[in-house]
């Protein structure tokens, strides 16, 4: 198997993400009309917006009613998550996931270990949500997005913002040196929020456990929310989790052809 076959949606999932920087950066720098505004919300070929859900929610909480292009926008975006690709977001648009992606590999290649001790929550991110939401009411603003790393890179890449990049360093380094994706699977609220909204999606990951290595583990080693991975050894079927991000690393280090993505799968088979 070519390295490029090995690496395939990992390569397919960096030309996304930066694809959708470069047209950001376009609009922002050279006129561009393909994709202006932020992972926010953002206007198309300047005829229609699209808008981050968990955002216009908070702006909800906090007393704002947005325009009705802007609700509708984070409608379309809803719909594109909660029913067709899940959680796709976090692994194939947000800026964020090269950082700690990237926070991963380094960490595998100096051999460092996660601490022994931290012991946290997943669910911790659920509760956090509901903070955001609490704090934009409390405040009358969106809390979360004047804090959140996503819109710091995604502004610092952007435009240049000089003491933002300390958020994303502080976050690559509690990533590389305490816990492997601390921030995108214990703590970042909005990668919680697309969880909720997308056990319904109708993309998922297939496991055929007639063709599965029980020895083999190499899905749960690169898995982001190895948790979502019980499927494993037990049963064919999808995925079911709406915490699987969809990235397809499980794909890519199952040597035997066990998983693979896969529309309108049964639960079971």
């Amino acid at each position: 198997m070519s390295r490029l076959h090995k690496n395939r949606f990992l390569i397919a999932r960096r030309a996304v993400q930066l694809i959708i920087l470069f047209l950001f950066i376009g609009a922002a720098n050279w006129g561009w009309t393909l994709l202006k505004g932020n992972l926010s919300a953002a206007k198309v070929l300047d005829t229609f917006y699209i808008a981050d859900p968990y955002a216009v929610v908070q702006m909800l909480f906090a007393g704002k009613i947005p325009s009705w292009d802007i609700i509708i926008g984070a409608l379309i975006i809803t719909v594109l998550y909660a029913l067709l690709v899940g959680r796709s977001f976090c692994s194939w648009v947000c800026p964020m996931n090269i950082v700690t992606d990237t926070a991963r590999w380094l960490k595998n290649k100096l051999g460092l270990k996660s601490s022994r001790y931290l012991k946290i929550d997943r669910n911790l991110r659920y509760w956090i949500v509901g903070l955001s939401l609490f704090m934009s009411i409390i405040l009358g603003v969106a809390a979360f997005e004047f804090i959140s790393p996503v819109s710091v890179l995604h502004r610092a890449i952007i435009y240049g913002a000089g003491m933002s990049w300390l958020i994303v360093l502080l976050i690559f380094l509690l990533d590389l040196l305490i816990k492997d994706y601390l921030w995108c699977g214990y703590l970042c609220p909005l990668g919680g929020f697309y969880s909720a909204l997308s056990h319904k999606s109708v993309v998922k990951i297939y496991h055929d456990v007639d063709n599965c290595d029980k020895d083999c583990v190499e899905c749960k080693k690169v898995c982001p929310e190895v948790q979502v991975m019980d499927i494993i050894k037990k049963e064919k079927g999808v995925i079911k989790s709406g915490e699987c991000t969809n990235c397809g690393r499980c794909i890519e280090s199952c040597n035997y052809k066990a998983l693979k993505f896969s529309i309108f799968k049964k639960t079971k088979s």
